[in-house]
């Protein structure tokens, strides 16, 4: 079972991962984490073209990003997705929603398109996980390394990545989670999304 969790900067991603993957645990699955940027084989040359979009916004090199990123997915979805423990559920640290948050000129339909052209595999449960945009950007500049986006540098931007990921996230029926309250409700309402579609297994009867 393929979980993709994705989200703006600063929602509590992260935190909610972790939380997700001991809850599961504790269900006696197997749960297996992985992040689409460490199993990317060509992350260093399209983070240099992410650079040049950064500095110089074009449609065709914006074109070009998603592309790239899919055929990376799509080696993914070849190459290590099929090498996880039999029964196992993945938990992906971000996938194709991802690009909703960037993304100016490409509409997000095109983007769908391009990745499951190239046979990226889709999630079982696509987990979108969003906060007011005003306080995950005050989230992420609180931290340590700070925002740490190549492209997104002003809160206008943010705001405006958050809508365009939340309406994605609508138009698509990914499952919305709110993680403005505890972590603790936050993490049930996603196992709780996980379970209905993969219920866990039973405990077995031990004879006395």
């Amino acid at each position: 079972m393929l979980v993709s969790l994705d989200g703006p900067k600063g929602t509590g991603k992260t935190t909610l991962l972790e939380a997700v993957t001991r809850v599961l645990r504790c269900d006696g699955r197997k749960v297996i984490r992985l992040s689409e940027r460490n199993n990317d084989p060509h992350r260093a040359e399209t983070m240099a073209l992410v650079n040049r979009l950064a500095r110089h916004p074009d449609a065709d090199l914006e074109l070009e990003v998603c592309e790239r990123l899919a055929d990376s997915r799509a080696w993914i979805s070849r190459q290590v997705l099929p090498g996880q423990p039999a029964g196992s559920i993945i938990l992906m640290d971000r996938w194709y929603p991802s690009e909703a948050a960037f993304r100016r000129r490409v509409p997000f339909a095109e983007v769908l398109r391009i990745n499951l052209e190239r046979g990226v595999q889709v999630p079982d449960l696509a987990v979108g996980v969003l906060t007011d945009p005003q306080v995950s950007w005050a989230r992420a500049a609180s931290r340590t390394r700070g925002l740490g986006s190549t492209v997104i540098l002003r809160l206008e931007e943010h705001v405006a990545a958050t809508r365009a990921f939340e309406q994605a996230a609508l138009q698509q029926g990914w499952f919305l989670c709110r993680n403005e309250g505890t972590v603790e409700e936050a993490t049930l309402a996603v196992v709780a999304a996980i379970r209905r579609i993969a219920p866990p297994p039973r405990l077995q009867d031990h004879p006395d």
